[in-house]
């Protein structure tokens, strides 16, 4: 523990330093590798690094952020959005809502009033999906699930 709030010290210290020289590009570097090093006593699900991640997206004054929790007992991947450019966000959608399902590895990007979110669903051992879900109302409301490994797609066109 003494040695995190060294680190957090020294980083806190280094940010200092470095806004008043106006090198504020080197901060993502440090607390990056802060981070790195703060995430590699933290295990997933498979044994490994549990390497969680909250990507956003954006797409005019609307933000987009998506995240993947086994907080229910269930990995399940949720979703946020703001109109006010991240100052404030609506409620928490579960995309996925899959029981006894894993997903994690959430991704985002939108474009115009269309937000996308795809992962990666495992209900076993074998099997690992990918699947995504869209919303063309600016994060609203979503479609189905649509499962991008079969040929048939069951989500309409978006052209």
């Amino acid at each position: 523990m003494k040695k995190v709030n060294l680190i957090s010290g020294i980083l806190v210290a280094a940010i200092l330093v470095m806004a008043s020289v106006g090198t504020i590009t080197t901060i993502t570097t440090i607390q990056s590798a802060h981070a790195q090093a703060a995430s590699k006593k933290v295990f997933g699900f498979g044994g490994g690094v549990d390497d969680r991640k909250a990507p956003i997206a954006t797409s005019g004054n609307n933000v987009y952020v998506t995240w993947w929790t086994n907080k229910s007992g269930d990995s399940e991947v949720m979703f946020k959005a703001s109109n006010d450019g991240g100052k404030t966000f609506g409620s928490k959608i579960n995309l996925s809502n899959s029981p006894g399902i894993r997903s994690d590895n959430a991704e985002i990007a939108a474009s115009g009033n269309n937000v996308y979110v795809s992962w990666w669903e495992r209900a076993n051992q074998t099997s690992n999906e990918p699947v995504m879900k869209v919303s063309n109302d600016n994060g609203k409301t979503f479609g189905e699930k649509i499962m991008l490994s079969n040929n048939a797609t069951t989500a309409k066109s978006l052209l």
